[in-house]
């Protein structure tokens, strides 16, 4: 039996809500309307969350410097850049109905636990007192107007495209990157590449990055699985949905799991915790998981600015104005605010501006638009009655692109991709643009332009953010984009989907923890012809020629595959292709260009396999003869680069020795060594790599970086019988019992229910909360809505 109810009062209800939080952390809600039941949400996420939910709010509205000093000046100055500042009314009316009322209610529920936290500081983390300040009060504009939270595209491979072409030309820069559908670079006509500065980018980068990252790109690329499997190919007749989102690995967790339940509403599943709602889950009519489709939703514009004034730029025959807000910034210790001026033009923020060579350079971001706040179309789609509800739904979901499948309990299944696609006349978006009026969007592509399916005649179907367009798709005509991630994991996953029948959910768990390294299956018959006189490179060969190709954590062959392929046979191979490119003296930049030191998003093995598998001319004329000498030079060097990082001991030489996850508190960031032992978790052992289905991206020190903290697989229809995982724990205040307590489950490729019937939750129930109304005498009868209606309906605002 769980101990007594703790019971809070909170403004604003109806109605007393109850919150069953099971052994494993998640909250269920129970409410009597919607209203309350997202003021509960929101209160909800505030005591699990606050600190991270705070952090949030103030990097994406630009007061970091208010808590964390002039350090953070920068950051804030870039955050504000890339608020939405359009119309407020034109924003909510661009989601689902009623999200401005969720919205409100959500943020009264979160001021209402902040207040708490005020009157009575016991409640608060211990965050705020290691820092010395209090949460701030939110209002429901932040949730749509931060923006910078989400995952977008494609600037970072537009600017590093425009780069390598201006250094070094276009048959370099197809060995930087894949293009898909294949396609012919064309500069726009009057782009000047040699304006473009290398550190263009770094603006945005402090916008988009938050501090504690060290200001650049995150490490690993983020990217995702989902599939759905029809009933004819499952062991129970049912279909089943299969989620595991792939982002940093953090301390606390991106995602937070919730259940709530109200008349109209009975969503389970996750979403981020600063916002409302469920984005991956179901509600007992469908169930719905999400994987970026990677829209090119930005274009870098390059400007010739007035020598005259460097505050107007060309455009359509004359010169224009930029548009100047000024902003105070709170700076701690500082004595008085800060004064920051950010600089527009029509197309967007202005992040690099060189008045000595008369030029400026702003973003066009269709994320900057109405309707656009990153996950908060799930609103729109949380209570979809079935599927065609659903897919109607995603017609207004905006940013960022992404593939939602979905499955229904009658046995449909689906995938249909959704977010507003730039619609540009002239150019294809590969590349920047000039801003003089040549290069405008026309608007977005119509909505349902996009691909979908149905019912495949396969049974299944899976995303991995690769390349999915169908035959026939005129992307030249209606671009989505040309950059898309490498099919590694698909390819894996779409394998095994389709190699058998009788699938089951702990087999989706299987799947979603697979360690199998395809790029190092494809390499091994490389390696088939190759020997060597020296003893230590024979025991080598020998080692990765019997191994099965599995990145477990305690395989040598895979520790030293992993070592050998990405850190000396790929930048080998490359610089054999690039040799017969580039002048001797250009060689170290051009490689450098195209295998950034320290960049894990360079895991993308399609170049290497391409040079590796089909070399053609690219290697020279004797290019059996350049890969094999290649394999025999960079071995050594591989097996010396072991005994370094793991010492003389080859017995000692396992993956996981050297791969292991230690997610972070952003407080590490600033504390260093006064960091408290809460402030990290493990160190754990790890497999897989960027390239696995368990995607677990790595940087320069094989700390895992990247990956699924968040897993999920629903039996749809037998809902109880679901399964899900968050790792380090649901609940980000270290006093909490479920802090880190799901990190050595999920290290251990471990699941656990997730419940949904009321019964189920009872006999798991741990803790329970009442929130009432503060006049509500205590013996009020909890609501229970078993047999509540599920259907789909508006949110009342009762502000």
């Amino acid at each position: 039996m769980p101990p007594p109810p703790t019971t809070f009062p909170l403004p604003g209800l109806t109605a007393p809500v109850e919150i069953r939080i099971d052994r494993w952390g998640v909250p269920h809600l129970y409410a009597a309307s919607r209203d309350d039941l997202f003021l509960a949400q929101g209160f909800n996420a505030a005591r699990d969350r606050l600190f991270q939910i705070d952090l949030w709010r103030r990097r994406g509205l630009g007061l970091l410097s208010e808590v964390f000093g002039e350090s953070c000046l920068e950051h804030d100055r870039a955050a504000r850049l890339f608020l939405y500042r359009g119309d407020m009314a034109a924003e909510w009316s661009a989601y689902g109905p009623g999200t401005e009322g969720v919205a409100d209610a959500f943020v009264r529920g979160v001021n209402a636990y902040v207040a708490l936290c005020r009157a009575d500081p016991a409640h608060l983390p211990p965050e705020f007192e290691l820092l010395g300040h209090r949460p701030a009060y939110w209002e429901p504009a932040d949730v749509a107007r931060i923006r910078s939270h989400g995952l977008f595209y494609n600037l970072e491979q537009e600017v590093a495209r425009a780069l390598t072409l201006r250094d070094h030309g276009p048959e370099v820069e197809e060995l930087r990157r894949v293009r898909e559908p294949s396609h012919d670079l064309r500069v726009p006509e009057g782009l000047d590449l040699s304006v473009i500065p290398d550190d263009v980018l770094r603006v945005y980068r402090l916008a988009t990055t938050p501090p504690w990252e060290n200001g650049g790109p995150s490490q690993g690329p983020d990217g995702s699985n989902n599939w759905v499997i029809a009933p004819s190919r499952t062991a129970t007749g049912r279909p089943l949905l299969a989620n595991d989102p792939h982002r940093a690995v953090t301390l606390p967790a991106l995602r937070y799991l919730a259940h709530l339940s109200a008349p109209g509403i009975d969503a389970i599943g996750a979403g981020e915790p600063a916002l409302p709602g469920i984005s991956i889950g179901h509600n007992g009519r469908i169930a719905f998981g999400l994987t970026i489709f990677p829209i090119d939703q930005e274009d870098l514009y390059v400007y010739r600015t007035n020598p005259a004034d460097p505050r107007e730029y060309w455009y359509d025959g004359h010169w224009e104005p930029m548009r100047r807000v000024t902003e105070t910034v709170p700076v701690r210790d500082a004595g008085q605010p800060a004064t920051v001026d950010l600089w527009f033009t029509r197309h967007g923020p202005v992040i690099h501006d060189d008045p000595e060579r008369g030029t400026a350079f702003a973003v066009r971001a269709a994320w900057l638009g109405p309707g656009m706040a990153p996950y908060l179309g799930s609103t729109g789609y949380m209570t979809a009655d079935g599927p065609d509800a659903f897919v109607a739904a995603m017609d207004r979901w905006g940013a960022p692109g992404e593939n939602q499948v979905y499955a229904a309990p009658d046995g449909t299944i689906g995938w249909q991709p959704g977010g507003r696609v730039p619609d540009r006349p002239n150019w294809d978006g590969t590349l920047p643009v000039p801003g003089d009026g040549r290069y405008e969007w026309a608007g977005f592509h119509p909505v349902g332009s996009l691909p979908s399916v149905r019912d495949p005649a396969q049974g299944w179907f899976a995303t991995a953010n690769q390349m999915n367009l169908p035959p026939g798709y005129p992307n030249a005509d209606r671009t989505v984009t040309y950059d898309w991630h490498a099919p590694v994991r698909h390819d894996r996953i779409a394998a095994e989907l389709a190699a058998r029948t009788g699938w089951t959910v702990a087999d989706c768990v299987r799947l979603q923890t697979d360690h199998t390294s395809l790029t190092a299956r494809r390499v091994q018959p490389l390696l088939a012809g190759v020997s060597s006189d020296d003893p230590d490179v024979a025991w080598a060969l020998e080692q990765l020629r019997a191994w099965d190709g599995e990145l477990a954590p305690g395989s040598l062959p895979a520790a030293l595959f992993e070592v050998w392929f990405r850190r000396h046979l790929r930048p080998a191979v490359r610089e054999r292709a690039l040799a017969h490119l580039v002048p001797p003296d250009r060689l170290a930049a051009a490689l450098a260009r195209v295998l950034p030191v320290g960049d894990a998003a360079t895991t993308d093995p399609r170049v290497d396999l391409d040079l590796l598998l089909t070399p053609g001319d690219r290697l020279g004329p004797d290019p059996d003869g350049t890969l094999r000498t290649a394999v025999l030079d960079t071995l050594p060097a591989a097996l010396a680069d072991l005994g370094r990082l793991l010492g003389p001991d080859r017995a000692r030489w396992t993956w996981g020795a050297l791969h292991q996850a230690e997610p972070r508190h952003p407080l590490t960031a600033w504390l260093g060594e006064r960091a408290p032992d809460w402030t990290r978790a493990g160190p754990v052992p790890r497999g897989g790599s960027g390239d696995t289905v368990d995607a677990t991206a790595y940087g320069p020190d094989f700390r895992q970086s990247a990956g699924a903290t968040f897993r999920l697989v629903i039996d749809v229809g037998d809902w109880d019988a679901s399964v899900a995982m968050n790792a380090p724990g649901q609940s980000g205040d270290p006093r909490s019992p479920h802090y880190r307590d799901l990190f050595a489950d999920w290290a251990a490729d471990g699941a656990f229910p997730l419940l949904y019937g009321r019964a189920a939750v009872e006999r798991n129930t741990t803790q329970v909360i009442m929130l009432r109304p503060p006049d509500e005498a205590a013996a009020d009868t909890p609501p229970d809505h078993r047999d509540s209606d599920h259907g789909k309906g508006g949110v009342t605002n009762h502000r």
